[in-house]
């Protein structure tokens, strides 16, 4: 009454088969006990060697084992077993064969039993009546000191309902035991020979038993090597899932049902549809995102805490996830994000479930600031995951407003040459759409233009800068908030080429107008402040530059606290200040507080920690301690030329001053 015969390829699995064996036949009541995990970890192998085993102990034991994927195979199955228990009347039409069998069992002449139910996937066969005059499945289970039940599900929630806490969860293999399957399963044990690939090749396919058989089938069939399987797996999507979406023959599942990885989990997608719409609207949404640490903050509301919740347990349920608890954050199944994406895109709605992820993108990453870092920077990847698809049109609204504000992450994160593409084909498009002027093209063109400026490329930055603030007087006045940003940009773009007067005309001119519309704490007035001491500073008036950086760095302190950027640079411009005045001891004291927080805040490679690392070792060497000098200068140099790049006007100046120290030095 077994469908199988006991597969000689099984493979490990001790641990869980001790905890069913434990579980079973206890002598007090019906044992009742749940194999769940996803679909292709092994759950009916696992359930078949049970029964071999059982059956080599138990000789006298009866096995029932019935199929439970639908109430069709299910009821044909139960037509089965009570003919071959021999149970008289169950050839009568109007027979309730399973209340039959649930009596046969629960009787002491039945012996000893052990009733399989293998896929038992759908809560609600078991716990609804198919006629008003019918049982509920559930209540057909018969009760026996002598017999046990097991069931194999996907949904650990089925689980739940049907074994209680007698719950067994599969996962995926380990390299040891995934070498071992695929050993078991390859005709030609040359291919192996390769460490490296059965290595990449078991990473590549998670482990899952069920994709590492399809690959050895595949294999076997083709005569090809692991490497070519391996390379066939890096190739582009549509081409992954042909490639998935093979069948195979394998004795030891059933032949009504698709055997590949690829469509082993459509009937757990419809069945997640029907019974939670929240949750498939879920399993489509991170199907669009990168597949790791997906923060919950990025999905989509649902009506209430409650049924977000209840979604995210029916696909912790059926394994499709693994919760990160520390962070909040979810990570996909590979596998099953890209089968996800195939049966979205089969079912035409990739698209469409694109667009939406691409417009919460752009929704929760409206506020890039300080304050919210750690949020914005865990949606960076999914933003460039989400933008890298060709499935929504080039030029949609919300696509541009999402490549805008990444490459603003992108700048505010340092990554200053990453950024200027997004910030090029933004301003490209708005200028065709909308005009050169438009302020959405300004908006990009001075995004850009600071991309520009931080790589030390002045001239283009410039050039795009004057353009801005000309269209931006002309628009919006001399005296709007937006021109007067563009106007302190191009200040410093000025001071970066060494042109003090210049930049200083602006700088004041932005000050004054700044502290008249704005206010004199306004963060932009405090930065125009900033900005014109550096500028004082590189003149060598170290007074005015000082008085103004202490003004700054104490209400900075005071509105935005120690830790905020704003902060950081006052600390640094001020602590130049110190430095250049030979004042070593105050400098020091100020510029290595601020390279702890820089290093702490921004990470150990931000272009502003390197600039805090340069400032520290000048000083270091102004008091004397050329050794700890010329040790973090080469580490900056070092940084820079991998963040910055080697042509970087930073980079090449940190190369001049290692250089001459390390003359100095010999």
């Amino acid at each position: 009454m077994v469908p199988f015969e006991q597969n000689p390829s099984f493979t490990g699995r001790e641990s869980e088969l001790k905890s069913l064996r434990q579980m079973l036949f206890t002598g007090h009541q019906t044992a009742k006990v749940a194999i769940t995990g996803l679909g292709g970890v092994g759950k009916t192998q696992l359930a078949l060697e049970l029964v071999y085993r059982i059956r080599s102990e138990h000789k006298n034991c009866s096995v029932i084992w019935i199929p439970a994927t639908n109430k069709e195979s299910l009821g044909q199955a139960y037509l089965n077993a009570a003919g071959q228990l021999g149970i008289s009347g169950c050839e009568d039409d109007k027979a309730d064969v399973k209340r039959l069998v649930r009596d046969h069992l629960s009787s002491e002449n039945a012996g000893q039993w052990l009733l399989v139910f293998d896929n038992a996937d759908d809560v609600g066969m078991w716990v609804s009546k198919s006629t008003p005059e019918s049982s509920r499945l559930i209540d057909c289970l018969p009760r026996s000191s002598y017999g046990s039940i097991i069931f194999t599900t996907r949904d650990k929630k089925t689980a739940v309902r049907l074994a209680g806490r007698n719950v067994v969860e599969m996962s995926e293999m380990d390299e040891a035991g995934g070498k071992q399957l695929l050993e078991k399963y390859l005709v030609d044990q040359d291919v192996l020979r390769s460490k490296g690939d059965a290595t990449a090749l078991l990473a590549r396919l998670t482990y899952l038993p069920l994709a590492i058989v399809q690959a050895a089938m595949y294999i076997n069939a083709n005569g090809i090597g692991l490497g070519d399987y391996l390379s066939l797996l890096e190739e582009q999507e549509e081409d992954v899932i042909d490639l998935l979406s093979e069948n195979f023959e394998d004795e030891g599942r059933y032949h009504d049902v698709m055997n590949p990885v690829a469509t082993t989990w459509l009937i757990s997608f419809e069945q997640i549809r029907q019974r939670d719409p929240l949750a498939a609207d879920y399993l489509s949404f991170m199907a669009c995102v990168d597949a790791k640490d997906i923060p919950q903050s990025l999905l989509p509301q649902g009506q209430s805490r409650k049924k977000e919740m209840d979604a995210m347990g029916t696909l912790q349920g059926y394994s499709f996830l693994a919760k990160r608890s520390a962070n909040s954050a979810v990570n996909i199944h590979r596998l099953v994000h890209l089968a996800t994406r195939n049966w979205l895109r089969k079912e035409g709605l990739l698209p469409g479930w694109t667009g939406r992820v691409i417009a919460r993108l752009a929704e929760v990453l409206g506020d890039v600031g300080h304050d919210n870092r750690a949020a914005w920077r865990s949606y960076m990847p999914h933003a460039y995951y989400a933008l890298g698809s060709r499935l929504t049109d080039e030029d949609d609204e919300d696509r541009l407003n999402l490549l805008s504000k990444y490459g603003i992450c992108l700048h505010y994160d340092g990554r200053y040459r990453e950024a200027e593409a997004p910030f090029e084909r933004v301003m490209e498009t708005y200028k065709r759409k909308l005009g050169a002027d438009h302020p959405d093209t300004l908006a990009n063109m001075a995004n850009l233009a600071s991309t520009y400026r931080s790589q030390g490329r002045w001239k283009e930055a410039e050039k795009l800068e004057v353009q801005v603030m000309e269209s931006r007087k002309t628009k919006l006045g001399a005296d709007h908030p937006d021109t007067l940003t563009i106007m302190a940009n191009l200040a410093s773009t000025y001071r970066s080429q060494g042109r003090w007067k210049e930049a200083e005309k602006l700088e004041v001119q932005v000050i004054k107008t700044s502290k008249t519309k704005l206010g004199a704490d306004h963060p932009s007035t405090l930065t125009s402040m900033a900005n014109l001491a550096s500028t004082y500073r590189n003149q060598g008036r170290w007074e005015e530059a000082e008085k103004l950086e202490v003004q700054v760095m104490e209400t900075t302190k005071t509105k935005f606290g120690a830790d905020h950027p704003d902060t950081l640079t006052s600390m640094a411009n001020l602590a130049s200040t110190y430095r250049y005045q030979g004042r070593w001891e105050e400098a020091e004291e100020l510029q290595a507080k601020e390279l702890e927080i820089c290093t702490r805040v921004l990470g150990p490679k931000h272009p502003d920690t390197l600039i805090s690392m340069k400032n520290l070792a000048f000083i270091w060497k102004g008091k004397g301690r050329y050794e700890d000098a010329l040790s973090l200068i080469q580490t900056c140099f070092d940084l820079r030329q991998q963040i910055l790049g080697v042509g970087h006007p930073y980079t090449l100046s940190t190369l001049s001053t290692l250089k001459a120290w390390r003359e100095e030095n010999e």
